[in-house]
C-alpha cells in the first residue's frame, strides 16, 4: 500500500509524551538522549513529568515534539525494519513537523535539527510581545472566506491573515489580536459554526513573525542539508521538494506564510498515497478525514500502535 508520513505541530504536546516509548525501546531512548544532548538541557524529563506549562513554552513544545516523532520513527526502524526511503512515497509536518520530516528523511541530523527547532522556537516567541498578537480557529467557512473574513478584520497597521489552511471548514487566522477579533465577528457574519481564539503565545504565520523568519535566515544558511531520501511536501508550496537551497529557503517563507495543509495532503492523494501515517500524535489524521476521505490515515502513538502497524509492513 503506497504510504506517505507525516508529522504533527505544535499543539501536540503534553506532560508524559515519549515516556512509555523510552521505557519500552532503546531506540527511543536514544533518541531522547541526543536531543537533551544537543540542548544541554533536560528537556526528556520535562516531557515526561511536565509541568504543562514549561513544556507548552514554544521553545520547548517545538523540539519536544520533534523528539516524539522521530522516537516513533526510530522504533519502527530499528525495531520493526522500517526501511523509511523505501517504504514512504512522499512525507510532510505540520509547520514545526517540516523539521522533523526533514530529519526523518536525512535532510539533517537529529541534533541539528532539535537546535533549529530551539532557535525558531526562540525568534517566534521573541518576535512579538505577549499580548499584542493571536490566532484564532474559524471553522465551517471554506479557505476563500476565511482570506476574505482576515481582509476585513485588517484595519490600519492592524492586520490579520489565514496563517493555517487545515481542512475543509478549518482555517486558522493569525495577527494582531484587536485584528484577529474582528475577523471573528466577520468570520460569523460569512456564517462560521464557531470562532474562537487559540491558546498560542504568539501570531505564527502572519507576517509579524518576519524578525523570526530573519533569525532563522541566518540560522539555516549555517546549517548542512543534505538531498532528502524521501520528497518533501512543504507547507509553502504544497508540492514536492528536493533541493537542499531550496528547501532552506521555503522554511524561512514557512515563518510568515500560510500552512497549505488541506492542498498539501490533496497533492499527496492525487499522486498516488492510499494511507497517511502520522508519527507521534493524533492531530493530522482527523484533518485528512475532511481532506480525502476515502484515505486511510493511521496515528501512531503508543507501543500498541507501532506494534500493530508493524504487522502491515
Amino acid at each position: 500500500m503506497t504510504t506517505s508520513f507525516l508529522f504533527p505541530g505544535q499543539g501536540s504536546q503534553s506532560p508524559g509524551m515519549g515516556k512509555a516509548l523510552a521505557e519500552a525501546s532503546a531506540a527511543a531512548r536514544d533518541v531522547f538522549q541526543e536531543v537533551d544532548d544537543a540542548l544541554s538541557q533536560n528537556l526528556s524529563r520535562l516531557m515526561f513529568e511536565g509541568p504543562a506549562d514549561e513544556l507548552t513554552l514554544t521553545a520547548n513544545a517545538q523540539p519536544a515534539i520533534m523528539a516524539n516523532s522521530i522516537a516513533v520513527l526510530r522504533i519502527l526502524e530499528r525495531d520493526c525494519g522500517l526501511r523509511f526511503s523505501e517504504a514512504a512515497r512522499f512525507t510532510a509536518g505540520h509547520s514545526l513537523g517540516e523539521y522533523t520530516a526533514l530529519c526523518a528523511a536525512g535532510v539533517a541530523s537529529l541534533t541539528d535539527v532539535a537546535r533549529l527547532l530551539r532557535i525558531r522556537g526562540d525568534a517566534m516567541q521573541a518576535a512579538v510581545p505577549v499580548g499584542e498578537g493571536a490566532m484564532a480557529a474559524l471553522l465551517g467557512l471554506d479557505f476563500a472566506d476565511a482570506v476574505a473574513a482576515a481582509e476585513e478584520g485588517s484595519e490600519g497597521d492592524e492586520i490579520c491573515v489565514a496563517a493555517n489552511d487545515n481542512a475543509p471548514g478549518q482555517v486558522v487566522v493569525s495577527g494582531h489580536k484587536a485584528a484577529v477579533e474582528r475577523a471573528i465577528e466577520a468570520a460569523k457574519a460569512r456564517g462560521a459554526k464557531r470562532g474562537m481564539l487559540l491558546p498560542v503565545s504568539a501570531p505564527f504565520h502572519s507576517p509579524l513573525m518576519q524578525p523570526a523568519a530573519e533569525r532563522m535566515q541566518a540560522a539555516l544558511a549555517e546549517a548542512d542539508f543534505d538531498t532528502p531520501t524521501v520528497a518533501i511536501v512543504t507547507n509553502v508550496t504544497a508540492g514536492p521538494e528536493t533541493d537542499p537551497p531550496r528547501l532552506k529557503q521555503l522554511l524561512v517563507e514557512q515563518v510568515t506564510g500560510t500552512v497549505r495543509w488541506r492542498e498539501s495532503v490533496a497533492a499527496m492523494a492525487e499522486a498516488g498515497t492510499e494511507r497517511f501515517v502520522e508519527l507521534g500524535a493524533k492531530v493530522v489524521g482527523p484533518m485528512i478525514k475532511r481532506i480525502a476521505p476515502d484515505r486511510e490515515p493511521i496515528s501512531l502513538v503508543t507501543m500498541d500502535d507501532i506494534e500493530s502497524f508493524a504487522k502491515t509492513l
